[in-house]
């Protein structure tokens, strides 16, 4: 996608909320790296593996890591092309890893994981318009387990400034004290908020610093 970054920001591009984009996104080219999200590897290495919510799981990179972990793992999407490109990498990695994982078609306007709770709820970069997106980080927050972790990894605010040309609405961006705004303080025992940066590559391959938004809470025992 070659958007710049005068203009695009503008418009609410409702269209990379919808399955079809994705599906279309999915199936005219593989994003698969294989790789999982590098600050989902450094915050949940030291967790004790239990259930695991992968939010927006793509072509399960993180849920295969997680699954070889030693996690259960509910891989979510909204893209069934996405979901097809999972299971089939899940089922190379092996049986004992494709047993651990259960993939889920989920529209995330409206998908409330309800009543289930796991003990680690991951959302790697979702992008919904602003309501849209808290709303579901309430839904999220609620599925923790006592004790649990809600991470959460999303593009800053900051990348608007960089030659990364985010094709994505201004409103999808967040830091992470605007997503841990919507938790009630009460029922959390700790809420740090982070912006490490990262290299990246821009559209023309130049070599950026970047800033992710990260949020990880833990819920009181």
């Amino acid at each position: 996608m070659s958007h710049h970054h005068s203009a695009d920001h503008t418009e609410n591009t409702d269209d990379h909320f919808t399955q079809e984009f994705w599906d279309a996104r999915y199936r005219s080219r593989t994003v698969w790296s294989g790789n999982p999200n590098p600050l989902l590897v450094e915050y949940a290495a030291g967790l004790t593996p239990g259930t695991v919510l992968d939010v927006g799981s793509g072509e399960g990179a993180d849920a295969i890591w997680l699954a070889s972990r030693g996690w259960q793992v509910t891989g979510a999407d909204l893209s069934t092309v996405a979901l097809e490109h999972a299971a089939r990498n899940a089922a190379e990695a092996g049986e004992d890893i494709a047993g651990r994982i259960t993939w889920q078609h989920a529209d995330f306007l409206t998908w409330d994981p309800a009543p289930r709770r796991f003990d680690l709820v991951s959302a790697q970069f979702m992008h919904l318009p602003r309501p849209s997106l808290e709303a579901l980080y309430r839904r999220l927050a609620a599925a923790v387990n006592p004790g649990g972790t809600l991470l959460v990894v999303s593009h800053h605010p900051a990348d608007l400034d960089t030659s990364m040309g985010r094709p994505m609405a201004v409103d999808t961006f967040v830091t992470g004290e605007e997503m841990a705004a919507v938790l009630d303080p009460d029922a959390w025992a700790s809420v740090v908020t982070a912006a490490p940066e990262r290299m990246a590559s821009d559209p023309e391959g130049r070599q950026v610093v970047i800033r992710d938004a990260v949020l990880r809470a833990v819920r009181r025992g």
